[in-house]
């Protein structure tokens, strides 16, 4: 594994290198944005001056998007099947014909300022699942910027829970270390390093015995979540080159949360639904399981960027030339819808979440940049793996936009010698139509959201489920307000070097009226 001594291992950004290859990722890091631009503008520049090319190519266009969104609309109806049967399964039954009882899983917590409540639900969520609590050791991961209160509050959760657990921690990860960034990465690795020393080393437990779970402080794992991992663990082909991936469902808070949340909440389920069918095109995403050994051989999560979730598999995946992967698990774990005291503030933070998620578009230049340095990976590899993320982070930024806002535009633009075509006529038109037949697979997203909702509160009423079903009406405006504008923000920052800094989504929890 040569690759991960190189200086280019880590980097972050551009100006983590010197000279030439400096030059060279600068230019990959203006890659995304330019590509994302350069497609709005072509289309508004020939909409004034070629509109009918410009028509013919929206129409092209709005039969692509038709195709694709048929395509993963039978991806999502495959993987909700999947869904289905892994949550009824017994996995604890399947594991009584393996040997897992040496099995070890090392759960990390980072926690930054949330309250009480929401750490001691999801450590009661540990709690509630059916694995053997002592075959779990939970780690409490802390900030020291957060202050004494964070502090106190993870003395109170050590004193209640760490009975209860083989073995509980809490670190304490220091503020201000050079060469670090702020955010999850830099604090989970410390914890990950500080559980080795601490639990590992001390009591002589093999690291490839251990699973190590990074969650986020408010993932709640569904009853089975442990045993579902540990056997498709000791029955993968090659579990120490393998990350083991869960689909987010947002449902801690679903009833609380506003309209828009819970549809953008449920978009996101959806999308990684969808990915888990196309396992070629997916990568770690928020929480998710991995070998210990295969962390601690790259040195854990990297420390200075923000996307060190999906960061981390491409890090393996470079460092095994491409002889890495993700396996979809198909079952669940349960997060926070996004919600804020008040509703434009709910709004904002929504878009901060989803400008931080689509930041992950600094993957593309670091996987770009290894390629070109890296020669292990076999070349057809490199090209088809390149543009299954170029175009990926290409149509989250620039699709729903072109669907949604620029179908109309050689009508309003292309003058009066345009207007007198037929072509003109029908382009609006065959476009609505279009996003009518599309809108219409919105049915069956409603139909899998209401059947993975937890019970209704006894304070919500019949119209609450109604309002649940009728929500996805909505999914034009939050695609392009939640989804595309938040991309191309992503991009451009990276476009023009101004770097996005690791941002905390907060937990909120409206308490039932």
């Amino acid at each position: 594994m040569e690759y991960k001594n190189t200086e280019y291992f880590k980097v972050g950004r551009a100006l983590d290198l010197r000279g030439w290859d400096r030059v060279i990722y600068r230019m990959l890091e203006i890659l995304p944005g330019f590509l994302s631009w350069g497609t709005i503008i072509l289309v508004v520049v020939l909409s004034i001056y070629q509109p009918i090319v410009a028509a013919y190519f929206i129409i092209a266009f709005d039969l692509y998007w038709f195709l694709k969104t048929v395509y993963l609309s039978l991806h999502l109806r495959h993987n909700w099947k999947r869904l289905k049967y892994n949550l009824a399964a017994d996995w604890s039954a399947m594991l009584g014909n393996l040997k897992y009882e040496h099995i070890l899983h090392l759960v990390l917590l980072p926690t930054h300022k949330e309250g009480i409540e929401v750490i001691q639900q999801t450590v009661n969520g540990i709690l509630e699942t059916n694995y053997d609590k002592k075959k779990i050791a939970l780690v409490l991961a802390l900030e020291e910027k957060a202050g004494s209160e964070a502090l106190e509050i993870a003395k109170t959760i050590q004193s209640e829970y760490a009975d209860r657990f083989g073995y509980f921690l809490t670190t304490v990860h220091p503020g201000d270390v050079p060469g670090e960034s702020a955010g999850k990465g830099s604090n989970i690795s410390y914890a990950a390093e500080e559980a080795r020393k601490l639990i590992l080393d001390e009591h002589q437990i093999p690291y490839g015995d251990v699973i190590v779970s990074a969650f986020d402080i408010d993932t709640v794992p569904y009853k089975q979540y442990f045993s579902c991992v540990t056997w498709h663990f000791l029955t993968a082909p090659e579990p120490y080159k393998t990350s083991f991936q869960p689909v987010p469902f947002y449902n801690n808070n679903i009833w609380q949360a506003p309209t828009l949340a819970r549809i953008v909440a449920g978009s996101s389920t959806f999308w990684q639904m969808m990915q888990q069918e196309r396992p070629e095109k997916l990568a770690t995403f928020s929480s998710h399981s991995v070998s210990f050994s295969a962390l601690y051989e790259i040195g854990y999560w990297q420390k200075n960027m923000v996307s060190e979730d999906s960061r981390i598999f491409w890090n393996l995946y470079l460092a095994h030339n491409g002889n890495y992967s993700v396996l979809p698990l198909s079952y669940p774990v349960s997060m926070d819808a996004n919600v804020a005291p008040h509703f434009f503030q709910t709004v904002r933070n929504i878009y901060k979440q989803h400008r931080r998620w689509t930041y992950g578009v600094e993957n593309l230049p670091y996987i770009l940049f290894g390629f070109i340095k890296n020669r292990q990976i076999p070349f057809w590899k490199k090209v088809s793996t390149s543009f299954v993320q170029i175009e990926g982070f290409w149509s989250l930024a620039t699709n729903p936009i072109m669907i949604f806002l620029l179908g109309w535009l050689p009508v309003i633009l292309g003058g009066d010698k345009f207007n007198k075509l037929v072509l003109s006529y029908n382009l609006p038109i065959l476009t609505r139509n279009i996003m009518v037949i599309t809108m219409l697979g919105l049915v069956i997203s409603s139909i899998i959201f209401m059947s993975f909702l937890p019970e209704r509160p006894k304070d919500k009423g019949l119209l609450a489920h109604l309002g649940m079903f009728l929500q996805w009406i909505l999914v034009p405006f939050t695609i392009v307000i939640f989804g595309a504008v938040p991309g191309l923000d992503a991009q451009t920052r990276l476009m023009f070097g101004k770097y996005l800094g690791f941002w905390v989504t907060p937990k909120h929890r409206k308490k039932p009226q």
